[in-house]
């Protein structure tokens, strides 16, 4: 479920030598499937721990993981990283905000888990989103835009030569992308 390297292992090992005996390691998520969820990593004393936690064993301690929150933790990534900057902590949760579909799932779930996860990361960075209406009879997936998407100049351009192009390497039975936002420029768009 989770993977720890081993530079953030020896981290944790370094950091829980100086923690009460029996204390270990706790990864949970905030709001988990929803678009503000958030990860985190803290101590775990052993009176914490309850007995629907489940409990992943590494070299030297062991992560716990409360119920709730582990179908969000899958492929989860726990990396310690140094640089001339200094060293920090990573935790990329891909699963975190969108509980993970199977491959057998019908097609709308698996497009709408591909925005949620892979497209929508990207547009944040823009402070825009996108939202699945529909997956029309004809296989066109019909888009929403919303946040700094919604009236930016450059939206069509997203639309065909980023979400269109993306989706349809990953869902070659899609026919291809249609928007139906009602475009509004203002001080919120992002271009």
């Amino acid at each position: 479920m989770i993977t720890i390297s081993e530079s953030a292992q020896q981290h944790f090992k370094k950091l829980l030598a100086n923690q009460p005996q029996d204390t270990q390691i706790r990864v949970f998520v905030m709001n988990p499937g929803t678009p503000s969820a958030e990860c985190g990593v803290s101590y775990c004393p052993a009176d914490t721990v309850e007995d629907s936690d489940i409990e992943e064993k590494f070299a030297d301690f062991s992560v716990y993981i409360d119920e709730m929150s582990a179908p969000f933790l899958e492929e989860t990534v726990i990396d310690y990283v140094t640089d001339e900057l200094g060293a920090q902590l990573t935790l990329k949760a891909p699963n975190s905000k969108m509980r993970k579909v199977s491959d057998d799932a019908p097609l709308i779930e698996r497009v709408n888990y591909t925005i949620q996860t892979q497209i929508n990361p990207q547009l944040a960075s823009h402070g825009g989103m996108v939202s699945l209406i529909e997956l029309t009879e004809d296989n066109y997936v019909v888009l929403q835009f919303g946040g700094g998407c919604n009236g930016c100049s450059m939206v069509d351009y997203t639309l065909k030569e980023g979400i269109e192009k993306q989706l349809l390497m990953e869902f070659p039975e899609l026919a291809g992308v249609k928007d139906v936002t009602e475009h509004q420029a203002g001080t919120h768009s992002f271009c």
